[in-house]
């Protein structure tokens, strides 16, 4: 074999490789992504497991759905919160009602919608009606109160595209004595007008950027990502922990590299005992 041949048939090589990664391998190999806090407000001791899903962009519950539901469930959670979009262009929204059906938490699930409600023409008060029968509480522009191991909890969601008066209504129903954690689907918005009374805001939206090169800044991020691709951020004005998580889905093109789907454990965390 010439040297030319050896290099050309290496390069056709490690080309369908890379294919077969971004294709297959790397959209399946979902990580679970830890993000602990510890909370003033949280009583000494004491801990809550919240789990986050985003971004499920859902064509079918086939195995891939069905062990993410697997993973979440022996994560025991009390209490899943989901970002928006859950849909894809087939609008299988019954698909998506058998996956959330799958997910197991103590205290229930909370969930936002994103701009593929809105393009699928399924938000408001129709999705609401759904996910009422999956037992699943969808909040938009409103605030849920729950006691979790001693603490006051509250899930406030602001939904998408989370306008300047939305987030504003935000800070109005906020208790500050209690744990504030805000849903909203995008992670760009005017963090500003919630004042500083949120303890943590969860986001989806960029699926990290979906594919990824080293050293690169995200080839392509959809509106209202702004400077947030994946991970823990500070609010630039407050200072408030943001989340923006990988999500779990793919959009536009179903592929995934150097970009992996996440599910998110937040763990919250009391003071020391003394």
């Amino acid at each position: 074999m010439s040297r030319r041949r050896f290099l050309l048939g290496g390069a056709t090589l490690a080309t369908g490789l890379l294919v077969a990664d971004a294709a297959w391998l790397e959209p399946q190999a979902v990580r679970v992504d830890r993000l602990s806090l510890r909370l003033a407000r949280m009583p000494a001791g004491r801990s809550l497991r919240l789990v986050q899903l985003s971004d499920l962009h859902l064509r079918e519950c086939n195995d891939y759905f069905q062990g993410i539901a697997a993973q979440v469930n022996r994560l025991q959670p009390d209490l899943i919160l989901l970002t928006g979009d859950y849909v894809d262009r087939n609008r299988n929204l019954d698909g998506v009602l058998e996956f959330l059906g799958q997910l197991r938490a103590a205290h229930g699930i909370v969930a936002v919608q994103g701009n593929w409600e809105y393009w699928a023409r399924i938000e408001g008060d129709r999705l609401r009606r759904r996910f009422d029968r999956v037992g699943v509480r969808l909040l938009i522009n409103q605030r849920h109160d729950l006691t979790l191991s001693g603490a006051p909890l509250s899930i406030l969601g602001v939904d998408y595209p989370a306008s300047g008066d939305q987030v504003a209504h935000m800070r109005r129903i906020a208790n500050r004595k209690r744990i504030n954690i805000l849903l909203s689907h995008v992670p760009a918005f005017a963090h500003d007008l919630l004042g500083d009374g949120i303890a943590l805001i969860l986001c989806g939206h960029t699926h990290g950027g979906q594919v990824r090169l080293p050293f690169l800044p995200p080839l392509y991020l959809p509106r209202f990502s702004g400077p947030f691709v994946s991970g823990l951020y500070h609010t630039e004005t407050t200072g408030l922990p943001l989340y923006v998580s990988r999500g779990l889905g793919t959009s536009t093109l179903p592929i995934r590299f150097m970009c992996p789907p996440e599910i998110t454990l937040v763990e919250l965390r009391g003071p020391e005992p003394t």
